[in-house]
């Protein structure tokens, strides 16, 4: 291999690599395709698979065809307007829906989390290593896994030397390459040290029985406890977390996925109060990515945040290993009315009012338990968390300036009021 081979080589994802020549061995030996490809060709082969695959599936193979025409030079038939229409119309005929892994709550992680800790003692009491190990492992991978919102993959690529931790205040670790991060530049990621179900405790407790100071963060641990040099390959936590959640009692353990600790996390984190921006900047969603820098090092606010929402989440029942804890104070709700006036760009559809509706009830207004006063979806009360009157005030306009955001991306235009029933002030 050359040099330029080899810089080529590693400016792609082994996994994007592996899936396209999976992608292209199907158009030609399975399907019996020729390649370079023609349009003809293409159309079939999207036909002969239309009620076969998901249009997920499809798309990739298709974008693994035209990788190839690309690098070898010909032209892409993939990008032709018949390409596009088939499409269409396999969307038409044969809609499904997306299929999301089961959000991982946060009764659930306290759950698993205690029963790891008690099986770990367990197997610490009785000499058994491979087991010890096994279970301090999975509570720092589930517990950071959860409350930094990682991937698979990114948890697969965690190394050692690229975490610094601060005891009893947090944790940043730095992945030089994820799914979101098409220039290569590297991320580094934080998170708060919690006075429970804390993420930074967990990954102090697996190095120090470890003994691991370089390498991969998690890795294989074979039945005589001896850990491998190799790092968890992200499909083996699929499994690993369902087996998991089984043995820990979890019903329905099938259901989740490793994408269940992202997705439980944004959920609690959604009911706990945060700001949309905040939180799809948090987990690393790439639409906003750019321009909410803010949130990436660890401040005594965050840790707040973190320590608020785990308040108000959890029932007052603590475990029986947890020490006793501080009672954060209760935040002060005032309860809002909004007002929702929507009209279409030029006389546009009802389906673009009744889109943007939809998307404004689900996302930003739903933050705030958000219950309807008329039959149209045009007017809610919502509840906002009020520590203090300027934050009552930055929740509104933030709010306002989402509902604006989804108005323009529906192409409506837009009518807003905020308004306190208690005291008759606007919010405009």
């Amino acid at each position: 291999m050359s040099q330029v081979d080899i810089y080529l080589d590693a400016a792609e994802r082994v996994n994007t690599r592996r899936s396209y020549a999976s992608a292209i061995q199907h158009f030609e030996v399975e399907w019996g395709g020729l390649l370079p490809a023609t349009i003809d060709s293409i159309a079939r082969y999207l036909a002969a698979y239309a009620e076969l695959l998901a249009l997920n599936t499809l798309k990739h193979r298709l974008a693994a065809l035209s990788r190839w025409h690309q690098d070898h030079g010909f032209p892409d038939p993939t990008k032709a307007p018949k390409i596009r229409q088939l499409l269409k119309g396999i969307r038409t005929l044969h809609p499904a829906q997306e299929k999301r892994a089961k959000p991982l709550e946060l009764e659930i992680l306290r759950g698993v989390a205690d029963w790891l800790t008690s099986a770990a003692a367990a197997a610490i009491s009785r000499g058994d290593s491979a087991n010890a190990l096994r279970h301090m492992r999975d509570r720092a991978l589930v517990l950071l896994g959860f409350w930094r919102g990682f991937r698979s993959d990114e948890l697969a690529n965690l190394r050692i030397e690229f975490i610094e931790i601060k005891p009893g205040e947090g944790l940043t670790c730095f992945l030089p390459r994820t799914k979101g991060d098409r220039n290569l530049e590297g991320r580094s990621y934080s998170c708060p040290a919690l006075s429970r179900l804390c993420p930074v405790e967990a990954v102090e407790d697996w190095l120090a029985l470890s003994k691991l100071t370089a390498g991969p963060l998690f890795r294989k641990i074979d039945r005589w406890g001896h850990l491998s040099e190799a790092e968890l390959t992200p499909s083996s936590i699929i499994p690993m977390l369902r087996k998991l959640l089984s043995q820990a009692g979890v019903a329905d353990a099938e259901a989740f996925s490793s994408h269940s600790l992202r997705r439980g996390f944004a959920q609690w984190a959604g009911m706990s109060g945060w700001d949309i921006r905040e939180l799809m900047h948090y987990v690393g969603w790439r639409d906003v990515k750019a321009a909410m820098r803010y949130l990436d090092g660890v401040s005594s606010d965050q840790k707040e945040r973190f320590e608020q929402g785990l308040d108000r989440t959890l029932p007052e029942k603590l475990p029986a290993p947890t020490p006793q804890l501080p009672n954060l104070p209760e935040v002060a709700l005032t309860t809002i009315e909004v007002s929702i006036d929507l009209s279409a760009f030029n006389g546009g559809s009802r389906r673009a009012v009744a889109n943007a509706l939809r998307d404004m009830a689900s996302t930003c207004l739903a933050r705030f338990q958000a219950q309807p006063l008329d039959q149209d979806g045009r007017r809610y009360q919502i509840s906002v968390p009020t520590p203090s009157t300027d934050i009552l005030d930055d929740h509104l306009y933030a709010l306002l300036d989402e509902l604006h955001r989804i108005a323009d991306a529906r192409e409506c235009f837009l009518e807003a009021v905020c308004r306190d029933p208690a005291t008759g002030r606007y919010w405009d």
